[in-house]
């Protein structure tokens, strides 16, 4: 259970996390900043992991999660 915790923490505050972010950002599409945030949590899934099938999910998870949440920022800012 700590090891799922902390692999969930360390992908937050990380490349999937903070990246998956910005790439959420620079679009207002939810669908297609989820996509761009799944390959950001893919892409360091690949680079920095050792592809543990857990690893690679939490990565992919945290990333479309947050570029979701930054398509989600972007729109709700622009209508202020």
């Amino acid at each position: 259970m700590l090891e799922l915790l902390g692999t969930i923490g360390g992908n937050v505050l990380s490349l999937p996390g903070i990246l998956g972010l910005a790439v959420g950002m620079m679009t207002r599409n939810i669908v297609l900043a989820a996509i761009l945030g799944g390959v950001v949590g893919l892409g360091e899934a690949f680079l920095f992991g050792d592809l543990a099938a857990m690893e690679l999910g939490v990565s992919v998870l945290v990333g479309v999660i947050a570029a979701s949440l930054g398509s989600l920022i972007r729109r709700k800012g622009a209508t202020v």
